[in-house]
């Protein structure tokens, strides 16, 4: 048995790991550079409780272990060895030999940093010495809340947001300076990653995972990630990691019988099995488990500055039944289908990190019904402070999809999210896995003619930035990406040398801008005080007008889309203030690739009551068009703006 001691390990935090609240397990477990007495080497720490004998290999022993057997430290099932003359580079792996008598070459699950793939040995990397310059993006953080502020998420793969050629992918640096600026001029607040841990298969888009605390090596080494976020901390950028809790790859190497025995995934296969993803279920119920997951999504935000994670699958963590067939189906010990296991980790995940960084973002990407997702856990909630609202995105996407002729007879998918936009806080998600596998991109999706699909998609973008919640495009979206994307090429840059691509692509941008200008549009978003209907059933002509409301008297904006293919040139509607009412953004404008030169700037309302309003505006309405007003000035006062954004 070893002395903890004697190479720095607590045996309190290993009694913590056993009990499931070792939340900083990464300080211990992995491989550390060192110096034990007078020698300088590296620590190896890992948990292989039912391991007969594991010891460290590597190219410094011919990847023979004989010399280099681990100890076992007590009854923790935490074996550990200091090698000394090892350093940051050293390439490693565990043999770990079976009570059954096998011997198995794995991955350390604490790696800090793994070889580029086919290969998959770890690698030993210092990464608690990088030297950070984000402190005023660390200070505002603490200053805002993110309820009340604009957030405008830029969903990225990397490999193929720009790359060299085929698998010759831009390093993080070289992402750096390229994708940082462009994320900042366009207007975004943050940028979210697709999963970056490490991972054997291309195809899978980082979410089947071998190295959950290894940041992929596809781009380079763990500083230079830093380096990359850094970046976008100094630019104002928000970064939020795609985190992949729910479920992990069968590659060898990996997880899966990681000692010999299922200590990750748990016994009963019928639950551990994801047939769909032919991957494994983590045990929520091992408190190792917990300490090991628990602790990454610290790391994360610990040793990398993230701000948040977008937690990937959680209806397929709580609900037993997801997605299983018949021979598989299990129940709880009380007879349901939910995962008690996976909610009481929920709970506990959000309430760490929580403590640790009141800030942080934890998104929920959750296709389920299970209610108070966003709400705290000492009110009976997971504890979350976003979900994504998949219901008003395929409600939206459908909708679009109808020849404006047929959609008088499903006007409720336009109006049916409104009913429950404040029962959680709302992302609205065009994500990557809307745009992919015969689902056609966004712009393909548009009902209509080539001319039609750009009107269209102008005009659903419009709605949705201006519906409650905040918001997450897919990068491509933003120019209108013909074609399906596509994980191995980079995107069709090439498009933005065509009219009606470039005219997309500035109107994204200054839709982005006045987005980020008009506080009434997300100042209130988790309110059901910040919106307001104003022309809810006009079914028949397919027109919808509502008000968003900042926190100031007079800050409010008039929303206006005209869903049907039919020119309204005259079109009343009520507004609450006399006075003058500007055009903030017009989705028809030719600047945009729309049909007016000149639309109108300026509107004055007028005494004539409409929509239960004091006052009205007469609008012309273009076929599917999208039209944003802001109150200007009252009838004696002066202009709000001295500016018309969004116009130019």
């Amino acid at each position: 048995m070893a002395n903890a001691a004697t190479i720095g390990i607590s045996l309190r935090d290993l009694y913590l790991f056993n009990k499931g609240s070792l939340y900083h397990s990464y300080r211990t477990f992995g491989a550390h550079p060192i110096r034990l007495d007078d020698a300088y080497g590296v620590r190896f720490t890992v948990w292989a409780p039912h391991a007969r004998e594991v010891r460290v290999v590597g190219d410094f022993n011919g990847w023979h272990g004989e010399r280099h057997g681990m100890e076992l430290i007590g009854e923790t099932g935490v074996w550990s060895l200091f090698v000394p003359n090892l350093g940051p580079g050293t390439v490693y792996k565990y043999e770990i030999h079976t009570l059954a008598g096998e011997r198995l070459l794995k991955a350390d699950p604490f790696a800090f940093q793994a070889e580029l793939r086919p290969s998959t040995g770890s690698v030993v990397s210092e990464v608690f010495d990088y030297e950070w310059h984000d402190v005023e993006w660390q200070r505002r953080k603490q200053e805002v809340s993110p309820y009340h502020e604009a957030m405008l998420i830029y969903e990225v793969h990397l490999s193929s947001w720009r790359s060299w050629g085929k698998e010759l992918f831009w390093t993080y640096e070289e992402i750096a300076d390229s994708l940082v600026n462009y994320v900042a001029e366009a207007g975004y607040t943050h940028i979210e990653l697709l999963p970056i841990t490490e991972h054997p298969l291309d195809q899978s888009w980082g979410y089947q995972v071998t190295g959950y605390y290894a940041a992929t090596s596809r781009f380079g080494n763990p500083k230079q990630l830093m380096y990359l976020i850094d970046r976008c901390h100094q630019r104002g950028i928000g970064v939020i990691l795609d985190w992949v809790p729910g479920h992990f790859c069968k590659d060898d190497h990996g997880l899966r019988l990681f000692d010999g025995t299922p200590i990750f995934e748990g016994t009963d296969l019928k639950r551990a099995e994801k047939p769909l993803w032919g991957t494994l279920a983590f045990d929520f119920g091992r408190t190792e488990v917990q300490s090991f997951l628990i602790s990454n999504a610290i790391y994360w935000m610990d040793v990398f500055h993230i701000d948040g994670l977008r937690v990937d699958a959680v209806a397929s963590m709580i609900d037993l039944h997801f997605d299983k067939p018949p021979e598989m189906l299990t129940y709880n010990t009380f007879g349901g289908t939910e995962n008690i296991d996976a909610i009481r980790f929920l709970k506990v995940l959000n309430e760490t990190v929580f403590h640790y960084f009141p800030d942080a973002l934890m998104i929920a990407e959750d296709s389920s019904s299970w209610p108070a997702v966003t709400s705290p856990t000492y009110m009976g909630g997971l504890g979350f402070n976003f979900k994504w609202n998949m219901g008003w995105m395929n409600d939206m996407l459908r909708y679009m999809a109808l020849d404006p002729g047929e959609r008088m007879r499903h006007h409720n998918l336009i109006t049916f999210s409104l009913v429950y936009a404040f029962s959680e806080n709302y992302v609205l998600p065009l994500s990557h896995d809307e745009v992919v596998h015969g689902k056609y991109s966004l712009l393909n999706k548009m009902s209509g003619s080539y001319e039609q699909k750009f009107a269209q998609l102008r005009l659903f973008y419009g709605f949705w930035m201006t519906h409650p919640g905040k918001k997450l495009l897919f990068m491509g979206g933003e120019w209108g990406q013909f074609d399906e994307w596509k994980y191995d090429e980079p995107l069709d840059w090439q498009l933005l040398a065509y009219p009606k691509h470039g005219s997309m692509h500035h109107y994204v941008k200054t839709l982005n801008r006045v987005y980020g200008e008009q506080s009434s549009l997300w100042e209130r978003d988790c309110d059901p005080g910040g919106f307001e209907w104003i022309d809810v059933h006009n079914a028949a002509q397919s027109v919808i007008v509502f008000m968003r409301r900042g926190h100031s008297e007079n800050d409010f904006s008039i929303v206006v889309c005209n869903f049907s293919a039919r020119h309204y040139p005259e079109y009343r509607i009520g507004v609450p203030e006399p006075g003058q009412y500007r055009h903030a953004l017009h989705s028809e404008a030719a600047a945009f690739g729309g049909a007016l030169a000149h639309p109108q700037e300026v509107l004055y309302s007028s005494k004539t009551a409409w929509h239960g309003r004091p006052c009205s505006l007469t609008l012309d309405l273009p076929p599917l068009s999208f039209q944003l007003l802001v109150f200007a000035a009252g009838e004696h006062g002066r202009d709000r703006y001295s500016a018309l954004p969004g116009m130019t």
